[in-house]
């Protein structure tokens, strides 16, 4: 079911997601909550404390795959990153900081591991967009959003406009 994206001071978005079995129910409801949300908002990932869900379950589209038909959401369930390697320092935004963009530091190559819905342990290996966003769905896992990468002076110069998104969250509900 699609859900609403939880946006800036909305609480849930800075605690720390529990691990899932991947073959229960919540899994599986969790997953196609995540599906049905990104396809509605067409963007490339999301995380499950986006849209409410306390546990460690991230997926990511992958665009780099021209046909659409044989284009599937890649699931993450309990992942754990390996290795990192290198540097990118790119533009980010983020569905939970709207009209928000700003250049993050983050490893270039990464390598994690992550369970499917039946419960087996894949490993991924990637680098540019792919390691840019296993990064940054991580970290909202870990209640990390990319705003807190950047720069104490570049927050501060965004402090008006964060303050704003934060104002349209209340009770864990968008509001705006």
């Amino acid at each position: 079911m699609k859900k609403k994206i939880r946006l800036l001071g909305d609480e849930v978005l800075r605690k720390i997601a529990e691990p899932v079995s991947p073959e229960s129910d919540v899994a599986k409801k969790v997953v196609q909550d995540l599906i049905d949300t990104l396809k509605v908002n067409e963007e490339f990932a999301l995380a499950a404390t986006q849209i409410g869900h306390l546990h460690r379950v991230f997926i990511i589209n992958p665009i780099w795959i021209e046909d659409e038909k044989k284009r599937k959401p890649m699931i993450f369930i309990n992942p754990e990153f390996l290795e990192f390697e290198g540097e990118q320092y790119e533009l980010e935004g983020c569905l939970s900081i709207p009209e928000i963009f700003e250049k993050v530091k983050r490893a270039y190559k990464v390598k994690l591991k992550a369970q499917d819905l039946s419960g087996t342990w894949r490993t991924y290996s990637g680098k540019g967009l792919f390691a840019r966003a296993a990064q940054h769905e991580n970290d909202h896992l870990d209640g990390i959003l990319f705003i807190d990468k950047i720069s104490p002076f570049r927050r501060k110069l965004l402090h008006g406009k964060l303050k704003k998104i934060s104002s349209t969250t209340k009770d864990g509900v968008n509001v705006g």
